[in-house]
């Protein structure tokens, strides 16, 4: 996400880096409300799968009462390497 975000910066798009942080921030705190929302991973269990953006999904596993922040996919790179689809 920062790698993401400081792509963003570079190109002046700091308008557009801010929309993603507020729905980012948004996701999270649905998580946090409802920790069983998204799409269940068919490759791990416990982890799931919110969307952010078109492009961007957010995993996490969830676990008794904790919610652990695990990785943003982007999906325009190849479907082959994202390890929780």
């Amino acid at each position: 996400m920062i790698r993401y975000l400081n792509n963003l910066k570079k190109k002046g798009e700091h308008e557009i880096a801010k929309v993603f942080l507020a729905k980012t921030d948004k996701r999270i705190n649905l998580l946090k409300e409802q920790p069983f929302v998204g799409i269940a991973s068919t490759k791990v269990k416990d982890v799931r799968g919110i969307l952010i953006t078109k492009h961007n999904k957010l995993y996490c596993k969830v676990f008794n009462s904790q919610i652990t922040l695990l990785n943003m996919y982007d999906a325009r790179i190849n479907p082959k390497r994202n390890l929780y689809k």
